[in-house]
């Protein structure tokens, strides 16, 4: 019966993934994200559950990966299409000629072209997800960004839209080129050659974890100080750290 556990914990990612899809297509960028922040952390703790109880198996590998498909796949390939679509003003600009939009009617359906450069994201994550699943030697540490992070960062933007406030970074959020340049640069760092730092402790040693218990104080200074705003930046900070990290010779 035990074996059963993380995968219907897994099951659990994958519902909330697919609630937080519904509630994206449906503008409710806010519940959408309560949603994925439900799926991200059933999906840490199956992985702690499959440890726990000895029950890791390929399946439960496999239906994770399907499951964070989702939640952090195709729901921030939605919402930057979204945001992409709000940013460029929604089919009705297209009349003002705006050089932003070309659209298509097919069945009736008319469609934005450019918005749909959102869904890159959801492509880049599947490939990562792939190349995962067959790598063995990413176990303390991974190679680029990790779905959940990137989805969290991604979804950051419409928070930071409706909760911080500011005209300024609103504006800048909602620049096309902004979430273009943030799409691509988002694409590659899911696949980058970059080994970042996996939050895995073996022990709870602080001398063994120096790097994961700074970056956890920074992280919770950061959320306290800046709110959604902080999320952004502790992205950046993940990867500097890393990247720091990489280059810090380690004891023998």
């Amino acid at each position: 019966m035990k074996r059963h556990i993380p995968n219907a914990i897994t099951l659990l990612n994958l519902l909330s993934g697919c609630i937080a899809v519904i509630l994206a297509v449906n503008n409710d960028f806010v519940a959408a994200a309560l949603f994925v922040f439900l799926g991200i952390f059933f999906d840490f703790f199956d992985g702690f559950a499959a440890r726990k109880l000895k029950v890791s198996s390929p399946l439960g590998l496999q239906l994770d990966s399907l499951a964070d498909m989702v939640t952090s796949g195709l729901v921030p390939g939605v919402i930057m299409y979204k945001l992409l679509l709000m940013a460029t003003g929604g089919f009705e600009t297209y009349t003002e000629a705006s050089h932003w939009q070309e659209h298509s009617n097919w069945m009736d359906t008319k469609l934005e072209i450019l918005p749909l450069m959102g869904l890159l994201i959801t492509l880049a994550s599947a490939y990562r997800l792939a190349k995962f699943n067959i790598d063995e030697d990413q176990q303390t540490y991974f190679k680029g960004l990790p779905t959940p992070a990137n989805a969290l960062l991604i979804l950051s933007l419409p928070l930071i839209i409706e909760f911080q406030n500011s005209d300024v970074i609103n504006a800048i959020i909602l620049n096309p080129w902004f979430l273009i340049i943030l799409t691509l640069v988002s694409c590659y760092i899911l696949n980058a050659n970059i080994k970042l730092f996996a939050l895995k402790f073996k022990n709870y040693g602080f001398s063994d974890n120096v790097m994961r218990y700074v970056f956890i104080i920074l992280c919770v200074v950061l959320l306290i100080v800046l709110q959604f705003a902080a999320i952004p930046l502790i992205i950046l900070l993940y990867i500097g750290m890393s990247v720091l990290d990489n280059v810090i010779p380690k004891k023998q």
